[in-house]
């Protein structure tokens, strides 16, 4: 459940865990904080949000329009990479639920009829459709700054990083999570590795419907500090129980599950810094994506 919001005590007055860290050309910074309030913790929420000193809780619910949001958000907490060339790399709750379906886009869920089926309070997913009742997130990554994103063959060097490299930093991050009213799990987290030579990252979506289907959403970020550009591969797999054939136990690990599930979209970019464009100005500013 969503954190219980005592009166008066606002999420961002609670006690913040942050680092801050330079390697090479970036800096590295991350923000892990308490799960967000299920209420309004203004004093006088009738007028929260009408103005700039919005609480968490009311900021979410209007930039999200969601019927409602997982179970636990941790709108605090957040991982920054900044480039010498101010561009950034960036990851957190709220871009990463922008990119959930909120009846706009009219996409029906995978498998949600027989989600309802083997749910006992099925009346109650009626009254949120057409809302992605999953979370379904195909975030990438927030990115700012004048980027060239172009696509690429190049891929990310796995065997390099199989290699033993010294670890200088290491963190792992929950943005945001939901157990599906007990019926699975639908979660997005992000961890990264900073090695001498090079850092690599992990945003990843993983979705369990117990007995229905699974989904494994990855966005991999990795660059040599000796070179000028970011590889960023996006992977998408998903299949249905039934016809994985394997042990239950073998889909509770993201990890595991990846080996066994078919691919389903892949897409491979090149972010480029400013520096390495070859014509003034062919960079351009980039939005969440």
């Amino acid at each position: 459940m969503l954190g219980q919001n005592k009166a008066g005590i606002d999420i961002q007055r609670l006690p913040v865990n942050s680092e801050e860290h330079t390697f090479h050309s970036w800096q590295v910074s991350y923000k892990q904080s308490h799960i967000l309030h299920s209420k309004c913790s203004s004093p006088n929420n009738s007028v929260c949000g009408e103005n700039d000193e919005a609480c968490l809780f009311c900021m979410y619910n209007q930039q999200l329009e969601l019927p409602h949001m997982p179970d636990m958000v941790f709108p605090n907490n957040k991982l920054v990479l900044k480039h010498a060339s101010d561009c950034v790399i960036e990851f957190n709750a709220l871009d990463a639920l922008k990119r959930v379906s909120n009846g706009k886009l009219s996409m029906k869920v995978a498998c949600a009829d027989a989600w309802k089926e083997s749910r006992q309070e099925a009346e109650n997913l009626d009254e949120v459709k057409p809302f992605d009742w999953t979370f379904t997130t195909d975030y990438k990554g927030t990115l700012l700054g004048n980027f060239k994103i172009s696509s690429t063959e190049e891929r990310i060097n796995l065997d390099k990083l199989r290699q033993r490299e010294r670890i200088l930093f290491y963190h792992d991050l929950t943005l945001f999570e939901d157990e599906l009213h007990d019926n699975g799990i639908a979660v997005c987290s992000v961890k990264i590795r900073v090695m001498p030579s090079s850092f690599f990252i992990l945003l990843r979506y993983f979705l369990r419907v117990d007995n229905v289907m699974v989904r494994l959403n990855d966005t991999r970020f990795y660059h040599e500090f000796e070179t000028d550009f970011v590889l960023r591969e996006y992977t998408s797999r998903e299949a249905k129980v039934k016809d994985l054939k394997v042990p239950a136990v073998q889909l509770i690990e993201p990890s595991e599950v990846a080996q066994i599930l078919p691919l389903v979209k892949t897409e491979r970019e090149k972010l480029s810094f400013p520096q390495s464009v070859n014509e003034a100005g062919e960079g351009s500013t980039v939005p969440a994506t």
